[in-house]
């Protein structure tokens, strides 16, 4: 595909495209729609969300995190962004650091009994 097609059409239009990427399994598509979307509009959560998904489950593990990080520090209570970060910690080995970002999640989620 050409690289002229990840960029065209309106954010929405992308974003809609993205979302059909990320649908299909197509991580790595998802993934490249999505880095200009986030770009132009950074403050939006739900596309810089999706991106990180679209990394984790491409294994961009380190990209995920970075992704996660900017969320939760613009929002600290963004409960499925702190679940994905502690996820993402985890499956990279770091599970002392994952655990606070777990903890979180579920108090957000208003899960105590997991504290």
């Amino acid at each position: 595909m050409d690289i002229m097609y990840y960029d065209h059409g309106t954010p929405a239009e992308r974003w809609e495209r993205a979302r059909m990427f990320f649908d299909a399994k197509d991580f790595a598509a998802a993934a490249r729609v999505l880095g200009k979307l986030v770009e132009e509009v950074p403050a939006q959560t739900g596309p810089r969300l999706l991106l990180a998904r679209a990394y984790y489950h491409s294994a961009q593990l380190r990209r995920a995190e970075s992704e996660l990080r900017i969320i939760v520090e613009n929002d600290p209570v963004e409960q499925y962004a702190r679940l994905m970060l502690g996820r993402t910690l985890q499956r990279q080995g770091r599970q002392q650091e994952a655990e606070r970002h777990m903890r979180l999640a579920s108090a957000l989620a208003g899960d105590f009994e997991h504290l």
